[in-house]
């Protein structure tokens, strides 16, 4: 049940009015028990949301009754803690978040970020070199593939509303703005998980210090799994169109309706809908190709295409054998995508004195070749000296995707060493993927739709229903950012498209207005006049005085408060904090405050009036300030096209 539904349940269970009361004095009373519960966010979320996903206690408008939704398959008291705490840099040098992924009652899931946060963002945060603004990595929240919370290496240009908080942008930012710094982070995480599994909604949040708290529920779905069918939309939009078409032609409802005596017109209503090539270039490293996991004690990048895994005790004479004993090392190889490891060899190993290499167990080499059995060699383990191979051995046909182990056993006698190295050449080229997202499918498969107007590239080539006889030119834009930014050509990068679709409406028969045509003639301010027919056909005709209650005086408007506080320019842009580019980068927050009874203005701490309880008007400012944002934004847009 919805928070405005919730309203008008309980303002139906006001006590029943005194007769002494004008209908008026009962309306302005009801209203004023309505706002008391309802007037704002906080009185919403206070009053019907937080208990209501909650399953907590909902009272009605006059608090006289009491109920229980159960609006959440499960509810946890602690969904979500996140925990800041600044370091002597200005940078939040503990950031750690504990997490209630099953809403059983208990933390299951934690992570501790493992750099410092120099700057918050809307849906990440920015690190940079401790008290400074130099050598920034951009990272945004995100949710894996099992659903637990992560963050991701982007572009400055993925994240939104930036702002710096360490010791380059001002003293004590992090301290002196806790609960607007926890809000925004917290409000980055809860974002990347619902996003991720759309069944959790957040109830409530709590800021204790350092410290913000988030109760959660389950409000959709009630199954182990987080994909709900109405969210199927969301990646292919088109569908919903057909989908909708489908179901109607197999609804015997619609069939009852659309057979019904309520006419033969027909009508026509416009859709608008857009078919858009998307196209992402991912940048692929050698670990999301191939990966040493565990195991092992080096892996070598060389360039950017070739990386080296080595295994074994390489010091010399590193293990003490006696007469005769076995080591063995292992390392963890995770092949993530085989078709772009282009080659994995063995290239060199050496020992002291004999040597195996198993993958996943299976004997692939051993030196002398009469060492096959898993037990001692067939003779004595000491040969005298450190033995060197250069077998360049194809280990391709056994990295399959997935995860192999590959080892090593020796054997030593008195004293002696083993090394083995594994190169692997990778295919680093970047990763191009590209869709079509068409939302006109549905009303392009619908007979009963025709294309009205479309414009291609800023290209119109119809209108009202004609094809004009412009087509555009090929497109070329530049795609990606960084090592993969690349220009591609394509006939086209999106159609915006409107189809006139017709609709049977089956027109109902037209009321008979007559009696409210008469009432309109010959009624007046005191008089009401009145025709009604009977069954039988006879008319009789009806006059009584009649008035209009009294209207009450109204407010000419909701008293307001203007005040300002001071605020240093922290917000961030790709060429860095904003305010270091501005010779006084102190501002001004303007906050407009609803007066408080006998016209108080609630100033918050920290601010200053600027205009006491009134009618205040600033609109004209408000446009002026807009179209100076408009012109500048036109000014900083590079375009081909004639303005």
């Amino acid at each position: 049940m919805r928070p405005a539904t919730l309203v008008l349940v309980a303002a139906l269970s006001l006590p029943a009015p005194l007769h002494g009361q004008t209908a008026q004095d009962r309306a302005r009373a009801a209203a004023a028990a309505a706002r008391t519960k309802s007037a704002d966010s906080d009185a919403l979320l206070g009053n019907y949301v937080t208990p209501g996903l909650a399953g907590q206690a909902i009272t009605t408008v006059d608090t006289k009754k009491t109920f229980t939704p159960n609006l959440a398959c499960q509810k946890s008291a602690t969904l979500l803690e996140l925990l800041a705490q600044p370091s002597a840099t200005g940078d939040i040098g503990t950031l750690s978040i504990s997490r209630d992924s099953d809403l059983d009652g208990s933390f299951d899931e934690a992570l501790s970020v493992p750099v410092p946060t120099s700057g918050i963002c809307a849906n990440g945060i920015i690190s940079c070199a401790p008290g400074s603004w130099d050598a920034c990595r951009f990272f945004r929240w995100d949710a894996s593939v099992s659903g637990s919370l992560k963050l991701s290496q982007v572009e400055l240009t993925d994240l939104a509303g930036c702002y710096c908080v360490n010791n380059s942008c001002g003293s004590n930012l992090v301290w002196g703005n806790m609960a607007s710094i926890l809000k925004d982070l917290g409000g980055g995480v809860v974002g990347a998980l619902t996003t991720a599994d759309p069944r959790i909604g957040i109830a409530q949040a709590a800021i204790d210090g350092p410290l913000i708290r988030y109760i959660g529920a389950q409000t959709t779905s009630c199954t182990a799994q987080p994909q709900i069918g109405t969210t199927a939309y969301k990646a292919n939009p088109g569908a919903m169109a057909s989908d909708a078409y489908g179901a109607a032609q197999t609804s015997s409802v619609f069939e009852a309706l659309s057979a019904s005596s309520t006419g033969t017109g027909r009508s026509e209503i416009k859709q608008g809908c857009s078919v858009t090539r998307q196209i992402k270039l991912e940048d692929i490293s050698a670990e999301k190709i191939i990966d040493r996991i565990s195991g092992g004690y080096a892996s070598n990048v060389t360039g950017a295409d070739t990386v080296s895994f080595l295994l074994g005790s390489p010091g010399d004479d590193s293990l003490k054998g006696g007469s005769c004993r076995l080591f063995d090392y292992a390392m963890t190889l995770d092949v993530k995508d085989p078709d772009r490891l282009r080659s994995a060899v063995l290239s060199q190993y050496y020992m002291d004195d004999w040597i195996q290499v198993r993958i996943d167990g299976q004997l692939i080499l051993s030196d002398p070749a009469s060492w096959t059995a898993s037990g001692f060699p067939p003779s004595s383990c000491e040969r005298k000296k450190t033995w060197h191979g250069y077998p360049a051995l194809d280990l391709k046909p056994w990295l399959t995707r997935g995860q192999h182990v590959i080892s090593v056993r020796v054997a030593v006698g008195n004293e002696g060493e083993v090394f083995a190295q594994v190169d692997a050449t990778v295919d680093t080229r970047c990763q191009a993927s590209e869709q079509l997202v068409d939302t006109c499918s549905g009303y392009a498969a619908n007979d009963k739709c025709r294309l009205d107007d479309e414009e291609v590239d800023g290209v119109v080539t119809y209108r009202n229903g004609v094809k004009i006889g412009l087509s555009p030119l090929p497109q070329t834009r530049l795609i990606g950012t960084g090592a993969c930014a690349t220009q591609i050509n394509r006939a086209f990068f999106e159609r915006q498209r409107r189809y006139a679709c017709t609709v049977d409406l089956r027109a109902a028969p037209q009321p008979d207005l007559s009696r409210g045509a008469y009432i309109i003639d010959h009624s007046t301010e005191t008089l009401l006049a009145d025709r009604v027919k009977h069954a039988d056909g006879s008319e009789s005709l009806t006059t009584r005085n009649f008035s209009l209650p009294v209207l009450g005086s109204v407010n000419a408007c909701e008293p307001i408060c203007k005040t300002r506080k001071p605020q240093a320019n922290t917000a961030v842009a790709p060429d860095g904090v904003t305010g270091a580019k501005q010779a006084d980068p102190m501002g001004w927050d303007n906050v407009y405050h609803a007066c408080q009874d006998s016209n108080v203005c609630p100033a918050g701490e920290g601010e200053e009036l600027v205009q006491g309880c009134g009618c205040l008007d600033d609109f004209p400012e408000a446009v002026v300030m807009m179209q100076t944002l408009r012109l500048g934004g036109a000014d900083m847009v590079c375009t081909s096209a004639v303005r």
